[in-house]
């Protein structure tokens, strides 16, 4: 296994809002084929979704394609068979950032935690996740999911987070002091922000996120840009902008040391449901694993 600490190199270019669509794609492929840090993986396929189970078999196959390019992958349950991926991602040679799925049904969340806790034990764990977006969703009180938080803690060696929004560490500072990491959501796209702006605006919340971590690490947890669908007031999906931003969000990071997981390996039809066309539109693979930006 690679050293999760390890940085890959900020790749030598021109300022990308002066590349045309072959540069952008020619220089992708080269950050792509230097290794990302991290990436967040969903193993479904078309016509299923998150309450569907996923065998072990679907998991290796959509895991396989993504190994060769990047260090880590970002998981999101410990259920329906997504309880499986951290174990495939070790014998692929991959770092994981483990979610444990938590919300409003209290005995799901027993089941998630347990299995959560055992993936931790079995060493398939080097970051778990209490959570993604709780708090944003309102599915939890602050007290509860501390609770939750401190529960897992008391029971593994591995350092412990929640996932959400940035600003949502400030507005619960308690949630902050009771992780071991920050894990933090930054997305320009979903306030609205345009393309021009978006880079230094997801810099901005970043650095806010830093603030009240107090000297803790602080991961960007899912950032990342769709390139169809409907326009979030002056942010347009679009294919150079998802290119733009991708460029741009790597680069950064990469300069600033900063640990960043992409969002996302690929397209997934299912989030139409939840997040509007835009949905089915974030990865950096389509749905049936071909490379979106570039030729192989």
């Amino acid at each position: 296994m690679s050293n999760p600490y390890m940085r890959k190199p900020v790749l030598a270019g021109v300022d990308q809002n002066s590349l045309g669509e072959a540069a952008m794609a020619s220089m992708i492929a080269k950050i792509i084929a230097s290794g990302l840090h991290g990436l967040a993986f969903s193993p479904y396929m078309d016509g299923q979704d998150n309450l569907c189970d996923v065998s072990a078999e679907q998991i290796r196959a959509r895991m396989t394609l993504m190994a060769p390019y990047t260090e880590w992958i970002r998981t999101f349950a410990c259920t329906r068979g997504n309880e499986l991926a951290p174990g495939i991602a070790r014998d692929l040679g991959l770092n994981t950032l483990v979610g444990i799925w938590i919300d409003d049904d209290k005995a799901r969340n027993e089941l998630e935690l347990a299995n959560g806790i055992e993936i931790a034990k079995r060493g398939e764990a080097d970051i778990l996740a209490v959570g993604n977006e709780v708090l944003l969703r309102e599915e939890l009180t602050e007290d509860e999911l501390i609770d939750y938080i401190r529960r897992v803690k008391a029971e593994v060696d591995v350092p412990v987070g929640y996932v959400d929004a940035y600003f949502l560490f400030e507005n619960h500072p308690r949630i902050a002091d009771a992780c071991d990491v920050i894990l933090a959501n930054c997305y320009p796209f979903w306030e609205g922000y345009p393309i021009e702006h978006a880079h230094i605006y997801m810099r901005e919340m970043y650095r806010r996120a830093e603030k009240v971590a107090k000297g803790k690490p602080v991961i960007i947890a899912e950032t990342g840009w769709p390139d169809v669908g409907t326009a979030e007031n002056s942010a347009m999906p679009s294919r150079l902008n998802a290119m733009k931003y991708f460029i741009d969000a790597v680069q950064w990071t990469r300069k600033e040391g900063i640990d960043l997981f992409y969002f996302s390996g690929f397209d997934e039809a299912w989030k139409v449901e939840k997040e509007g066309d835009v949905g089915a539109y974030w990865g950096l693979w389509d749905k049936d694993g071909r490379p979106k930006y570039y030729s192989k």
